[in-house]
């Protein structure tokens, strides 16, 4: 794994490993284990979590644009 994932997470969704762990449902002292080895399934659902983020914001554009292009016509 080139970059931490946690940490990658953490920084592309604006939050803090405590509100991480929140959103799995654990401890921060049990995420701050992950810099060591991220188990598999985790590592999955961080790297949806950050695909979902980014694919949110994308139809946030698609919505904004698609309003402008309603009130054009």
């Amino acid at each position: 794994m080139s970059d931490n994932i946690v940490k990658k997470t953490c920084k592309e969704l604006g939050i803090t490993q405590k509100e991480l762990a929140e959103k799995f449902g654990l401890t921060a002292s049990a995420i701050s284990q992950w810099d060591n080895e991220v188990p598999k399934t985790a590592q999955v659902a961080l790297e949806l979590m950050i695909e979902n983020y980014h694919l949110k914001h994308k139809l946030q554009k698609i919505k904004e644009v698609r309003d402008i292009i309603d009130d054009l016509t």
